[in-house]
């Protein structure tokens, strides 16, 4: 085969490739393009199937309030009739009992009329006395038609304006929700989820999180307040999830429409207490020591499980009870286990005490942190920012190695670099308290 042959093989190869590729491009494309034409059937369907049922339950409940209403209303109207009636009947029985004692005293009269000469006397003179008993002169007084209730009913002509206006108005159909999740970022045992606003439009009084393990699960609150992130912890890792978030507008109270679902997951296995270190009581997941009173020395330094801090990630502790302080308490990272220590204020670790004290390699620097208390978060941020090649020159020299540590703790923080003799990719997280009432969660 000649050259050119070869080289015209060689063409078409990178052609046939190019063409693969630019399919498999496009064919990914398409699957794209193919989910956002499900996202917009589907929410479609979704959202007239919450309209009409939204809609029907409103006429239900509208029809039976309007009914219990007028229900109401002619209860109220029979009270009203029954209680103006009782007086009038009590009356027109007073006037019929008149009536029948006059009749009856009538014929009696004339029957004492009509009797022979002999009785009329007696006769007379009974039918008088009876007469007189009777009170011929006294009447029952009558009320006057004004005196007397007359029912009607007060029905304000405002109410199917207002309601049509409110009507017209209620309920709202939108493209897009007000706000989105950006960023999924895997934590250990957890994920930090956040958002953000989409709408400018909109203002966000409050932000809404839920998450549930797969498809077709119930959802569950996460969160709920103003910050646009959060970490969801106590997830199994290798494990899909879904989140998604709403926003309450302000002045509000109902909520937005639900952001796109995101899946989510960690692979990172989470946080853990060593257990069996006396002085120290676990929670079932691990994640909370608490310092208990069993004994009233000093019990050392309680580690981790495992060394699950890796550079680049944030390590955090929070306290949630505090004991009296001391100077030798301590919360950090290390590089191996020591038993026999006291306390993280050693060699090849850093830690921040209890009184804001910070401490490299057991020595102490002269920047120092908030004290810490009930409430207090202290944060670990560690990078790679070089590592030196071993030489002849350094080999005996401590900072091979470097690592840029960041301690937060409330609203302040100190960055300092931190030298060691290897280079490492995971550290061991350790405390240390010296009375105990110390609870400490971390993540």
């Amino acid at each position: 085969m000649s050259i050119e042959a070869e080289v015209l093989l060689q063409e078409a190869k990178e052609s046939i490739e190019a063409a693969q590729n630019y399919r498999s491009e496009l064919q990914q494309r398409l699957h794209g393009l193919n989910q956002a034409h499900n996202q917009v059937r589907g929410s479609a369907s979704e959202t007239r199937e919450v309209l009409r049922r939204h809609f029907e339950e409103l006429q239900v409940q509208v029809t039976q309030l309007l009914s219990d209403r007028l229900g109401a209303l002619l209860q109220e109207v029979d009270a009203a009739e029954r209680d103006s009636l009782r007086p009038l009947d009590d009356c027109q029985m007073l006037i019929e009992q008149g009536v029948s004692a006059a009749e009856e005293l009538m014929r009696e009269g004339e029957a004492a009329m009509r009797c022979s000469i002999g009785e009329k006397d007696d006769k007379l003179g009974s039918f008088t006395k009876k007469a007189l008993q009777i009170q011929l002169d006294s009447l029952p007084e009558v009320p006057a038609l004004t005196d007397v209730p007359c029912l009607s009913a007060q029905l304000d002509d405002s109410l199917l304006p207002a309601l049509r206006e409110r009507i017209v108005r209620h309920g709202s159909v939108a493209s897009c929700p007000p706000v989105q999740i950006e960023e999924l970022v895997e934590r250990p045992g957890g994920v930090l989820v956040r958002w953000s606003k989409v709408d400018d439009d909109f203002t966000a009084q409050d932000y809404r999180l839920q998450y549930c393990r797969s498809a077709g699960c119930q959802y569950e609150d996460a969160y709920i307040g103003k910050d646009s992130e959060f970490l969801v912890l106590h997830l199994d890792p290798h494990t899909d999830y879904l989140f998604r978030v709403s926003a309450r507008g302000e002045g509000r109270t109902e909520w937005s429409p639900w952001s796109v679902p995101q899946i989510g997951y960690t692979a990172l296995p989470p946080h853990e207490w060593r257990p069996g270190c006396e002085g120290y009581i676990l929670s079932s997941r691990r994640n909370i020591a608490l310092r208990s009173d069993t004994t009233l020395s000093n019990t050392g330094v309680l580690y981790s499980s495992s060394p699950t801090y890796f550079c680049g990630q944030t390590l955090s502790f929070k306290i949630t009870a505090a004991g009296k302080t001391d100077k030798r308490d301590s919360l950090g990272v290390c590089l191996e286990c020591k038993s026999g220590v006291e306390s993280l204020q050693r060699d090849r670790a850093v830690c921040i005490s209890t009184k804001g004290a910070v401490f490299v390699n057991g020595k102490e620097m002269t920047n120092q942190l908030p004290a810490i208390t009930v409430g207090s978060t202290v944060t670990f941020d560690m990078e790679v920012v070089s590592l030196f090649p071993v030489t002849n020159n350094n080999i005996n020299d401590m900072g091979n190695f470097k690592l840029r540590v960041t301690i937060g703790s409330g609203n302040r923080e100190v960055v300092f670099d931190w030298l060691l003799e290897r280079g490492v990719d995971c550290l061991f997280f350790g405390c240390s308290f010296v009375h105990p009432g110390w609870k400490v969660l971390v993540f």
